[in-house]
């Protein structure tokens, strides 16, 4: 007989998943027995006046994909689909069930959604978001008259000093 050293913290790792699962879970419309509703990781950021969102999608084919722009959320669903379970196999363990996927993130500024692109590559999903002409930057001249007057100050400040200068040149040279 095989002893198996016990691990307390794996415990605690399995209740965190299941904690997960259940708060995911609680807001995604129920689905059918056997299929588990999860979400996927993703990265989100900014490159050339577009916002770039990448997601990992293991298992899910392009087809099966749905990609939305809803006001200022980007709204992805998937779902990836498994052989069915064959009745003469006896599975000591089966996770490899229909899932689907489901992510609503909140966009950080407003989008272009009708030249929204998204392309999917083995595994990842990889969508490019146009920023609104109104969410991108510009760069806004400064005007105003303290700059001049500035300029005017150092002018007189110079001017003054080469008088200064010059009274004390033909100072030294009356002393002697």
């Amino acid at each position: 007989m095989s002893m198996t050293r016990w691990d307390p913290f794996g415990e605690m790792v399995s209740l965190r998943d299941a904690m997960d699962r259940l708060f995911e879970e609680s807001f995604t419309p129920l689905v059918r027995r056997g299929e588990m509703t999860r979400a996927f990781p993703i990265d989100m950021y900014e490159k050339d006046d577009n916002i770039i969102v990448e997601a990992d999608m293991p298992g899910v084919k392009p087809q099966d994909v749905d990609v939305q722009v809803q006001g200022d959320q980007l709204v992805i669903n998937a779902q990836s689909h498994h052989e069915e379970e064959k009745e003469q196999q006896q599975y000591y363990r089966r996770e490899r069930t229909m899932r689907r996927y489901t992510r609503v993130v909140t966009l950080p500024t407003t989008v272009k959604a009708d030249q929204a692109e998204a392309m999917f590559d083995n595994g990842t999903l990889r969508i490019r978001l146009p920023k609104s002409e109104e969410a991108r930057a510009r760069r806004i001249e400064v005007k105003g008259q303290q700059g001049a007057m500035e300029g005017q100050a150092r002018h007189v400040q110079i001017e003054g000093q080469q008088q200064q200068s010059q009274q004390q040149k033909q100072g030294q040279q009356r002393s002697p």
